[in-house]
């Protein structure tokens, strides 16, 4: 899905019958296939591409295991967790790639935690608040925003109250206390927090727009009421100053799978229950959507994008049918260079 005729290669994580794998996919205007791939204990969830070839890949909420894995010698590193804390899905490296950081739950308390570690080694050299409960994704900001300078960690708090005991079940979700906080990378104090006006609306994934200097964030919606969740926003946008849900929208059912940077401004967000893409322009207003069955992992980069699906991958240069039986995609790939 690069240039007519080229080939791109993805980082994903999906489903193969009974097991669960992360590998690197080769997809180009003709059919898509996977290259290498190793299998994981559990359902992997974020990835994340270094320098030199390796990759990052974490477990889902609540997970336990973090995985360095080196695709051209098939050479892995493993870190697993602590009893009190679990791991929520993402990781990130600082520019520098001296340290990453990784969203965690605290379990005594269920508040929300970053695990900043040593790249190297993978452990963890100290801990920050996220001053709110289920942090999902975090990203630096890749260039400065209203006060806030580049580097600066964003991390969306989901909200949602859990137990340790009850894994991904949801408790007492009138509790649910959801935000986009400001951390500063080097030493986790709190710049800023933002809320939306309705608090059944987590804030789950991110995708920074360059074009327009805007965060866009993916939202899932948790109301009691089944007809408020349907029609209940799947984009939030933050320009600094302000956090603002979409407007404009038809229903999409309330689920935002993944989220990307269109090319040329704006945000795309995946909705997997629906069977679309939604696209939105930068101050969050609806602008249209694409039908893919069970859209859900999306990416861009260098004005392109990609986005998986039940039976195949579209992107701006068509769709993309799997060489052999399809894969079960998680939420999440990563375009490689």
């Amino acid at each position: 899905m690069h240039a007519a005729g080229a080939d791109a290669t993805l980082l994903a994580a999906w489903q193969q019958q009974d097991e669960q794998r992360i590998g690197l996919l080769a997809v180009g205007d003709t059919p898509w296939s996977v290259q290498r791939s190793l299998a994981v204990p559990t359902r992997a969830h974020g990835l994340w591409a270094e320098a030199g070839g390796s990759v990052l890949a974490v477990a889902r909420r609540p997970g336990d295991w973090l995985l360095r894995w080196h695709p051209a010698t098939g050479r892995t590193q493993w870190h697993w967790i602590g009893e009190d804390r679990r791991f929520n899905g993402h990781v990130i490296a600082r520019a520098d790639s001296a340290t990453l950081w990784t969203t965690e739950t605290d379990l005594d308390t269920a508040m929300g935690r970053i695990g900043v570690r040593d790249a190297r080694s993978l452990e963890k050299t100290g801990e920050w608040a996220t001053h709110g409960m289920d942090p999902h994704q975090l990203l630096a900001l890749p260039q400065a925003v209203g006060d806030l300078p580049a580097g600066t960690l964003m991390v969306a708090n989901g909200g949602i109250p859990t137990l340790p005991e009850t894994g991904r079940s949801k408790r007492e979700l009138g509790r649910m206390d959801s935000s986009l906080v400001a951390l500063h990378p080097g030493t986790g104090e709190l710049l800023g927090q933002w809320r939306l006006a309705d608090p059944f609306l987590s804030l789950r994934h991110l995708a920074f727009d360059t074009v327009s200097g805007t965060l866009g964030i993916a939202l899932q919606a948790e109301h009691p009421q089944a007809t408020d969740k349907a029609g209940a926003p799947v984009l939030a946008v933050w320009d600094g100053r302000a956090l603002r849900a979409a407007e404009g929208q038809p229903p999409v059912a309330g689920y935002g799978g993944d989220i990307c940077a269109w090319p040329g401004g704006g945000f795309a967000v995946s909705c997997p229950r629906v069977n679309q893409l939604a696209l939105y322009d930068a101050r969050g207003v609806w602008q249209s959507a694409l039908a893919h069955r069970e859209a859900c992992a999306l990416a861009s980069r260098q004005g392109h994008w990609w986005l998986g699906g039940a039976t195949g991958v579209l992107g701006d240069q068509g769709e993309a049918r799997a060489t052999s039986a399809p894969l079960q995609l998680d939420n999440h790939w990563v375009p490689l260079a």
